[in-house]
């Protein structure tokens, strides 16, 4: 009987790990300093942190030893809401290609931070994690065309995301 069990959870082992979602894939090249700078938060699978923004901007800017200041401002619950900020700090971890960071909100744990989708023009870009539990559209404008939501939802699909829980974050300046 034991032996039996321990088959059993040896196979439900084996499934979930194949189960787990490929790591995702990241863009081949970030230029760091056109990278740096305003974003408008278009539409995210927010944090429970996030969960009610309106107005979300994310700022980053390089610091000299290489990690990047991060502002992350909104108003909570409507454009009058109470004003938020965080500050992260970024540290690239893949230096070959600048699309890999390790966000860090509380020492010392690093989140997962990959850049899976960027524009030529550096004007709008898909932050997704592996765990695909959360994903960021954002843009250097506080609006986007509708043609160019709609190829970035279908890329947010394509990467493994749940577009139910896909929000758009209300932008008003």
């Amino acid at each position: 009987m034991k032996l039996k069990v321990f088959i059993a959870m040896m196979m439900f082992g084996l499934a979930a790990c194949s189960a787990r979602p490929q790591p995702l894939e990241t863009v081949d090249h970030v230029d760091i300093d056109r990278f740096m700078g305003k974003w408008y938060v278009i539409a995210h699978i927010p944090t429970f942190l996030e969960d009610e923004a309106y107005n979300a901007v994310e700022e980053y800017a390089l610091e000299d030893d290489g990690a990047i200041a991060t502002t992350f401002t909104f108003r909570e619950g409507g454009f009058d809401g109470k004003a938020k900020r965080m500050e992260p700090k970024g540290f690239i971890t893949d230096a070959e290609s600048n699309a890999v960071w390790g966000m860090q909100f509380v020492w010392p744990i690093k989140a997962d931070y990959r850049i899976i989708y960027l524009d030529e023009a550096y004007s709008v870009t898909i932050i997704g994690r592996n765990k695909r539990d959360y994903v960021w559209l954002m843009a250097r404008t506080p609006q986007i065309s509708e043609a160019q939501y709609q190829e970035a939802t279908e890329f947010i699909a394509e990467a493994g995301y749940d577009l139910d829980a896909l929000r758009k974050v209300p932008q008003q300046w």
